[in-house]
């Protein structure tokens, strides 16, 4: 196909593709999903290789968020049956941390719910980072706190933070449809700042909240605006007691296709396998590790993830491996640039791609008539009940 050899060979370059060929990725019917796949896969094994990175997520205090993001079961007014929980102290957290290294995570993800957090929430985060990485030689930490205050990334960055967190979820123009107590501006402004203070800027999406095709366009190109190292690619969880509890709108080929229009948009970047993998790609995921090059091991905030060896599995069965500690994550045109984690020697944007934008037609079918809604899979939306803030021993 004309179109995939194009794109092939702009990623190699690492030459952004049109808004146009973005969209047709995810027009492609489902006769060709595996030529994406093997085209999209090129690209991933040009900056990559075979490696995949492994996250640990610990959610460090859960429910109770006074913000009202529709898609999460943390949200203010939400009736999800999820775990809550205060702060950890800094060594439940670092238990907790060790079980993930231990796994073989590179990676450690420490995440709060709530708007922000207070000086003395970073002072908190600080005492675990310090915890964590005491104990654990090498590992790298990544805080997802919300919205920063001045001064706080950088205190962060002080205590070993080597990363940060915080999504732009959707387009800016659907974002006031998810989200009203706070702005699609407030979250670049927060990516902003935690690159300003050196820290790698993690940020990605979700999709599946009924947004077009025109609009993961529009969020990909603005991750990749925004420069980050690492992009995590969400696929929504409809959670029973949120706003978004009757959107399933994915199935496992659109899922592959949004990852794979994803790596061409942003070549040479780490692409995160995040939460809702195992509900929505469900026995496809080994396809997905032909294009990302990072997933998160075991469970995720608030529901259940795959068994940690199940995960582990996949990766040597698809004929992959799991990224060493001592390997640096990035290609080196990334990692020139000085300062910055583990996984690159740079100060880190946000985990997204950053593009010029570029014009084209934008198609704008909804995601229910561009690739048929599934049945809702309830019965793959678990809970979490093991791990931090329980008695019961984590999934790593």
């Amino acid at each position: 196909m004309d179109l995939l050899n194009t794109l092939v060979d702009k990623g190699l370059r690492r030459e952004l593709p049109t808004r146009e060929e973005a969209l047709a990725v995810l027009a492609t019917p489902d006769d060709e999903l595996l030529d994406v796949v093997a085209a999209a896969g090129k690209v991933r094994r040009q900056w990559f290789g075979r490696r995949v990175k492994l996250n640990y997520l610990v959610n460090l205090k859960s429910g109770l968020c006074p913000e009202d993001c529709s898609y999460c079961s943390q949200r203010l007014g939400s009736k999800a049956e999820i775990l809550k929980y205060t702060w950890l102290k800094p060594d439940e957290a670092s238990k907790a941390a060790a079980a993930g290294v231990a796994g073989g995570a590179k990676r450690v993800c420490l995440v709060a719910s709530g708007r922000g957090p207070t000086d003395r929430d970073v002072d908190r985060v600080s005492q675990t980072i310090e915890a964590i990485k005491e104990q654990n030689e090498g590992v790298e930490v990544c805080a997802c706190l919300g919205l920063l205050s001045d001064g706080q990334a950088d205190r962060l960055r002080s205590a070993g933070a080597d990363a940060y967190n915080h999504n732009l979820n959707t387009s800016e123009g659907t974002y006031g449809d998810i989200t009203t107590t706070h702005t699609y501006a407030d979250r670049v402004e927060t990516v902003h700042q935690a690159q300003a203070a050196g820290l790698s800027a993690c940020s990605g999406l979700i999709a599946g909240m009924g947004e077009s095709d025109s609009d993961l366009v529009d969020v990909v190109f603005a991750l990749r605006d925004l420069d980050p190292d690492s992009v995590p690619v969400n696929f929504l969880i409809p959670f029973e007691g949120t706003p978004l509890a009757k959107e399933w709108n994915l199935t496992p080929q659109r899922c592959l296709r949004i990852l794979a229009m994803v790596r061409f948009v942003c070549p040479d970047v780490e692409v995160r396998l995040a939460g809702g993998r195992e509900v929505h790609l469900r026995s496809m995921q080994p396809l997905a590790l032909h294009l990302v090059n990072s997933i998160f091991l075991g469970d995720y905030l608030t529901s259940e993830g795959q068994a940690g060896q199940a995960d582990l599995d996949m990766i040597a069965d698809a004929g992959f491996e799991v990224e060493g500690a001592g390997t640096t994550t990035l290609p080196g045109h990334r990692t020139d640039a000085g300062g910055g984690c583990g996984s690159h020697a740079g100060g880190c944007a946000p985990c997204g791609e950053g593009p010029e934008a570029q014009t084209g037609p934008e198609a704008q079918t909804a995601p229910a008539e561009a690739a048929g809604s599934q049945a809702a899979r309830t019965d793959l939306v678990a809970v979490r009940r093991r791990g931090a803030g329980t008695d019961l021993a984590p999934n790593a």
